[in-house]
């Protein structure tokens, strides 16, 4: 039996998310870069999407998975080249574009605390560290890439309520990889909120997640088996002959 109107029965499960969903912002310039007004997953995105506890989002390089991950951290005052909301620091790069034009929907009871890893600019935020002399930074040092990485997420980052990570996969061996997904397995079962852009199929098997493919189509839905990405793995790890004999060609 349902409960009266209003009551936590008919809350929406969504409501405690640091990131419920995302549209196109009503003050956002007057107009988009050639290049993002291109990309279907752009136009998806500011027409409404809506995240859940895990969303993952994969595809092609250049199909615009990256793009939107680093516009939303940014739209949600993370640093926009890495690193937690209570760190402030100079990045060689401008700010993205699309973050101006998203407008952030959160959860009304969310914890706002978060954490964007943006493979491509780790080694900018170890040296960051040891610049400032931080202890963490003094550690990582000695750590490889991917130690380093999953060091760095299972340390104070691990309870917050929102990670933004893209494409962590680029430093992580197998074993790793299988380490991180179930630190984001852990996260869901705790109600913490985990979005991911990636090109790994062992991290897009994480539990419960609500998978988006990117691609000339825009974003779609998808299940794990029926990714492109998993399809191709398991056709090139049964048969590599298949396709190394294209690249001779």
């Amino acid at each position: 039996m349902s409960g009266p109107a209003g009551s936590l029965t008919d809350m929406d499960p969504r409501i405690d998310l640091p990131l419920r969903s995302v549209n196109k912002h009503a003050l956002s310039p007057p107009e988009l870069s050639p290049w993002l007004r291109e990309l279907p997953a752009v136009r998806n995105v500011l027409e409404g999407f809506e995240f859940e506890r895990t969303t993952v989002f994969v595809g092609e390089n250049g199909s615009g998975k990256s793009t939107i991950i680093e516009a939303i951290a940014t739209a949600l005052d993370l640093p926009h080249g890495g690193g937690s909301d209570w760190e402030r620091r100079d990045h060689a790069e401008a700010p993205p574009e699309l973050s101006d034009h998203l407008q952030i929907i959160r959860g009304a009871s969310a914890d706002r605390g978060g954490f964007f890893l943006r493979a491509e600019t780790m080694h900018e935020n170890m040296a960051y560290l040891l610049d400032v002399g931080s202890i963490r930074g003094r550690q990582y040092a000695q750590r490889s890439h991917g130690e380093m990485f999953v060091d760095l997420l299972t340390g104070r980052f691990m309870g917050l309520g929102l990670w933004i990570l893209d494409e962590p996969e680029s430093a992580l061996s197998f074993t790793a990889s299988l380490t991180l997904l179930q630190l984001i397995r852990e996260r869901q079962r705790n109600g913490l909120q985990t979005v991911m852009a990636t090109h790994s199929p062992i991290l897009a098997r994480a539990e419960g997640a609500k998978l988006v493919e990117a691609g000339e189509w825009g974003l779609r839905e998808s299940t794990w088996e029926d990714l492109d990405m998993v399809d191709h793995w398991r056709r090139f790890l049964d048969d590599p002959q298949r396709y190394l004999r294209y690249l001779d060609d």
